[in-house]
């Protein structure tokens, strides 16, 4: 995760550099999406048929490869835009394997009554690299990088942050071979072939109308709060902020931070009663696109980091309680499906997402921001007037 926070920060800031244009960040990070999207029930399917762990590994391997060919092109000077394209679709379909994977590990690992504290100390470690990364691939940038000759960029910040990154996914896969499983208590059913086990999987999220409901909830969370973070944030550091890459990374690891403080709340707070689950929920949401709207005017760093901060303590709060509920929920022979298709809901819509994004900012940045996060908020309480939203506590229903 520390290396993945690395290559987040690299990408944007080297197509900003090669291009200038924020729309080339968002089709970039679109291009990493679209094969996410694609493959990412394949990763579901693959991951209830075998181990999680060894899905984790095959993946880390993948993006070991593909992360040290890219710090090579860049440090070679030899980088153009087509390669990053190429980069990102290939690196899109490993992370389709990978995220599944990693969200169904956990209820294989321990006991029911352990599961939401479990939960909280599993992103709590993410986090941590969430808020640690960003700040450290921006100050490596901006301190080996720098301008070589007027208007033209030094890669060897970018380059270095991309090398790390392949050594950081070796450490990650070779910890994850010293993982032992416990044996599984359902039988892996590979009965069916991949496409049908992917129908089955669509039809039990589909056929809970609670479940299709709040799924439908996080993919506009995806839409209207997370695409303005991943494509704005770098161009508000670009054109408003006076620390440039440092500050971009600043924002993010104030993000990560704010996550961090609401997953160790998540797990040392008592639950909320599950038939009040979505008030909080909604209430957290509405408070992410007032936030989201607030960037959008936003041109001191500290604001920016500030703001970033509040939305991802609402993040990291919501992300476990929901986490805990879903994993409670279903059924351990369709955990790796069902969290497949959790991480469309959460990343799904990115290609679009993102690619509007680009698209809508260089027409107006503040009024995206700021149009973004008012539907958000309005969306989440338009959502009362759904019965199936009323009681988080209510049984599977078709």
């Amino acid at each position: 995760m520390l290396g993945d926070q690395f290559a987040f920060i690299a990408m944007p800031w080297l197509v900003l550099q090669l291009t200038g244009d924020p729309l080339a960040v968002g089709m970039v990070l679109a291009a990493a999406g679209v094969p996410r999207l694609i493959f990412m029930l394949v990763g579901g399917v693959a991951t209830d048929r075998f181990s999680p762990r060894m899905v984790m590994i095959l993946s880390n391997i993948a993006r070991l490869i593909l992360m040290a060919g890219l710090a090579s092109v860049v440090l070679s000077g030899m980088v153009q835009l087509w390669m990053l394209y190429s980069f990102a679709v290939l690196f899109g379909v490993a992370d389709a394997f990978f995220y599944p994977a990693q969200s169904a590990i956990v209820p294989h690992m321990v006991a029911p009554e352990q599961l939401q504290t479990a939960n909280a100390f599993a992103q709590s470690n993410e986090q941590i690299t969430l808020f640690v990364g960003p700040a450290l691939a921006g100050l490596l940038i901006a301190l080996v990088g720098g301008e070589v000759a007027a208007g033209v960029p030094n890669f060897l910040g970018i380059g270095s942050a991309f090398g790390f990154t392949a050594v950081a996914f070796l450490l990650s896969a070779a910890m994850l071979a010293m993982i032992r499983m416990p044996a599984r208590t359902v039988a892996r059913d590979t009965s069916d072939g991949v496409l049908a086990a992917i129908r089955s999987g669509i039809a039990h999220v589909w056929q809970d109308r609670l479940v299709r409901m709040v799924f439908l909830l996080i993919t506009a969370v995806n839409v209207l709060v997370t695409a303005p973070l991943n494509v704005g944030i770098p161009v508000i550091a670009d054109l408003r902020l006076a620390e440039g890459a440092a500050a971009f990374g600043l924002i993010m690891s104030s993000f990560g931070g704010g996550s961090l403080l609401g997953i160790v709340l998540a797990g040392w707070l008592p639950a909320p009663p599950t038939r009040r689950l979505l008030l909080v929920l909604l209430l957290v949401w509405s408070l992410e696109g007032i936030g989201t709207a607030a960037l959008g005017f936003t041109s001191v760093t500290w604001a920016a980091a500030g703001i970033t901060g509040l939305i991802g303590l609402g993040n990291g709060y919501t992300v476990v309680l929901f986490m805990t509920w879903l994993q409670q929920r279903t059924p351990e022979a369709l955990l790796g499906r069902v969290m497949s298709l959790l991480m469309i809901a959460l990343f799904g819509l990115a290609p679009v997402g993102n690619a509007l994004a680009g698209a809508l900012i260089k027409l107006n940045l503040t009024g995206y921001f700021v149009g973004s996060g008012l539907l958000m908020t309005a969306i989440v309480w338009l959502s009362l007037l759904q019965p199936e939203l009323r009681d988080m506590s209510a049984a599977p229903s078709d």
